[in-house]
């Protein structure tokens, strides 16, 4: 199976290794290493490695603009500061959504305004404004983003997503990011075949040839239906209580296990996802319409979702999570324009594609300039 972890019966994870690294018994054990980063510079001349994941993003980056152009969407250079983020929650207080994998924000000082800034943690909020603009149905960006958490084996405190907002539902807006992810994979197989067999085998070659062969058939689950399939493996009684706080690395990869596949999964419960989430009606529990794209044998690598339908929804969606109002002014003020069409989107984790897609143990062996909370070297 693709995929650099596996999961260990005493609850930690295993690492597979690959052609550069060993295997690794419990990887959440490893600490960030501090001075490995710090001399990352001596490291670039003498490791091959490094030229490699240099040629292998610049191939992303090409690939990427070449999708997007090719389904008309347009580039939308964005703003790294801002007032509005996509969990509030988490600065003003609301327990509600305490469990979001979206953390607090990094917080900094704009000249000499009253209020503090944040440094974008998704371009998602903008692309949104970018799209109500006249005869605009997709736009995209590349950009940073920043996330007030410690780094581990498969998080940065900066990292870099490829983001996407449509005039679409939610069900295109998962086939427009499986072709993304396809359009890259097929194009690293065709163009960089000797950058990818410097880390993976010829059967893992193959096996990404086939995956991308049947990409739009990768299996959909609710988010119950992933619990269900944990519980009857496990036989854990907490996997019966229908929330994300028993939800994490361990079980993202013990279910692609299960599957033997990536994972698409949806639904999950709308006051532990951001608040731009649409419901879906006529669902018990309340559910979103959102969906987490989970690598095979390794974690989410895109994240996407229908976005808050009407200026009603949004309003009941600011109250339970706290949005203040003056801030999200221009957000919510497109709910009430004339010609809103509804819009879904999505953003993908660069490093982390890289990471699982290469079978890294270590993000931070996947990104040639970590940031890490422990430095900011180099």
């Amino acid at each position: 199976m693709l995929g650099p972890y596996a999961t260990n019966k005493d609850g930690t994870i295993f690492y597979k290794g690959n052609k550069l690294f060993p295997a690794i018994n419990r990887i959440q054990s490893i600490e960030v290493p501090i001075k490995e980063i710090e001399n990352r510079v001596e490291d670039f001349s003498r490791n091959e490695m490094w030229t490699h994941i240099a040629k292998i993003n610049h191939r992303i980056n090409i690939s990427a603009n070449e999708y997007f152009d090719k389904i008309g969407a347009l580039f939308t250079a964005l703003p790294l500061t801002t007032r509005m983020i996509s969990s509030p929650g988490a600065v003003y207080g609301k327990e509600a959504i305490s469990y979001t994998t979206d953390t607090c924000p990094i917080t900094l000082r704009w000249f000499n305004l009253q209020n503090t800034a944040f440094l974008s943690e998704s371009s998602q909020i903008y692309l949104e404004l970018a799209i109500i603009q006249k005869e605009v149905d997709h736009v995209y960006s590349i950009y940073n983003s920043f996330r007030k958490e410690n780094a581990d084996a498969t998080h940065l405190s900066e990292f870099h997503h490829i983001e996407y907002e449509g005039k679409v539902n939610q069900k295109q807006n998962e086939e427009i990011a499986l072709g993304l992810i396809k359009k890259l994979i097929f194009d690293l197989l065709e163009k960089n075949k000797d950058d990818l067999i410097y880390f993976l085998s010829d059967e893992k070659l193959r096996e990404l040839g086939a995956f991308i062969e049947s990409i739009y058939n990768v299996p959909r689950l609710s988010f119950k239906e992933a619990l269900d399939l944990l519980y009857k493996e496990t036989g854990d009684e907490k996997y019966q209580e229908f929330t994300l706080k028993n939800f994490g690395a361990l079980e993202e990869i013990k279910l692609t296990e299960i599957i033997g596949n990536m994972v698409i999964l949806k639904e999950f419960p709308i006051l532990e996802v951001p608040f731009y989430h649409a419901i879906i009606d006529d669902k018990n529990p309340k559910v979103a319409n959102n969906s987490d794209f989970i690598w095979s044998g390794y974690r989410e690598t895109v994240g996407s979702g229908h976005r808050v339908r009407s200026e009603k929804e949004l309003t009941e969606k600011a109250e339970i999570f706290n949005l203040p109002k003056e801030d999200y002014s221009p957000y919510l003020q497109t709910r009430r324009l004339r010609n809103y069409k509804q819009t879904s989107g999505f953003g993908l984790g660069w490093e982390r594609m890289l990471q699982g897609l290469l079978e890294m143990p270590f993000i931070w062996s996947a990104c040639q300039f970590p940031r890490v909370d422990g430095t900011l070297k180099p």
